[in-house]
């Protein structure tokens, strides 16, 4: 039932008119896509995300209906809110871990919605996901190093190296990393576990915890978003001298509705590398290098079509052929 979760991104699937079924699992909401790429979404639906047998009962409903109306689908691709569990050896394979979401913790999704699916099942972060979509159809096509930020209801960071999302202990949670505090920022911070770490200090409810208003309303010369762009600064600081990405994509719902982050944020990187990085990305080529999502919304829900198209390619590769593959 499973697949592998990094196969190559540029596997072609539209060699085959086949359906492709993806869910991107979030913790505020719920997409369910299924088609074949972004010019082919034969339907999408938005579910909220409430109690997880509720939300994976709706889900469970929402594909089934689909297998009626549009054909079966020939995976599904499942990108989560996490931490979750992506070892291909482990008995909780797919399940998500240790949410600070209630009644979500250790909670079997891929293998559960893969067996009432009948179909091969890729699952991974949902910002990796998203970053995969990017890389396949996207802002991305034609680089091997790239990076998703995504900065909303949490933050995360699915992050391609060399085609491939990263994986060895776990998956990468950079929103978690532990950072300088710009001068005179005594927030205490709202994460659960780290309370000021990255999350718990930029946050779509760490910056309305700070200012008393979501962040969709705070006004560009509000004084929290001066320790909001400190913070994320030094995220990408971080990256650039980690994992090293070609481009940078800046999504989800705070940066979104707050388009002015973006000059902000990429001026207090340079700032913060003070030159100790010599590239074009960093100097003429700044405004291409951090970016918005080029598939925009959508990078998160055809992020799971990315991940069913993944699950197609290996089953493709292990099985003598597709049709063998489903039965």
């Amino acid at each position: 039932m499973r697949a592998g979760r990094r196969a190559d991104r540029r596997a072609d699937v539209s060699a085959t008119p086949k359906l492709l079924a993806g869910v991107e699992l979030g913790g505020t909401k719920c997409v369910c896509i299924i088609g074949t790429g972004p010019d082919d979404v034969r339907a999408i639906e938005r579910l909220p995300t409430v109690e997880r047998e509720e939300t994976l009962r709706q889900i469970d409903a929402v594909l089934e209906r689909w297998g009626q109306q549009h054909g079966p689908a020939l995976a599904l691709g499942l990108g989560s809110f996490g931490p979750v569990d992506l070892r291909e050896d482990s008995p909780t394979w797919g399940y998500i871990t240790s949410t600070p979401k209630p009644g979500w913790r250790n909670t079997d999704v891929a293998q559960r919605l893969g067996r009432r699916a009948g179909i091969p099942v890729a699952f991974d972060t949902d910002v990796n996901g998203a970053a995969l979509a990017e890389g396949r159809w996207g802002g991305a096509r034609g680089l091997d190093d790239f990076a998703y930020v995504t900065v909303g209801t949490g933050i995360g960071v699915g992050s391609i190296v060399r085609g491939r999302s990263i994986f060895g202990l776990s998956h990468a949670e950079l929103g978690h990393i532990r950072i300088v505090r710009k001068a005179g920022d005594t927030f205490a911070g709202v994460c659960p576990y780290h309370g000021d770490c990255l999350e718990g200090l930029a946050s779509g409810p760490a910056i309305e915890a700070r200012a008393g208003m979501p962040a969709s309303q705070l006004p560009p010369d509000h004084p929290a978003w001066e320790f909001v762009v400190h913070a994320l600064g030094q995220l990408l600081h971080t990256m650039v001298l980690t994992t090293a990405p070609r481009r940078i994509f800046l999504g989800g719902g705070v940066p979104s509705a707050q388009a002015h982050l973006f000059d902000r944020i990429r001026h207090e990187l340079v700032r913060s590398l003070n030159q100790y990085v010599i590239a074009p990305e960093l100097e003429q080529g700044l405004a291409q290098f951090i970016v918005p999502p080029t598939l925009g919304t959508m990078a998160g829900p055809l992020g799971a079509l990315a991940l069913a198209a993944d699950a197609v390619a290996r089953a493709d590769l292990h099985k003598p052929s597709i049709s063998t593959a489903l039965r």
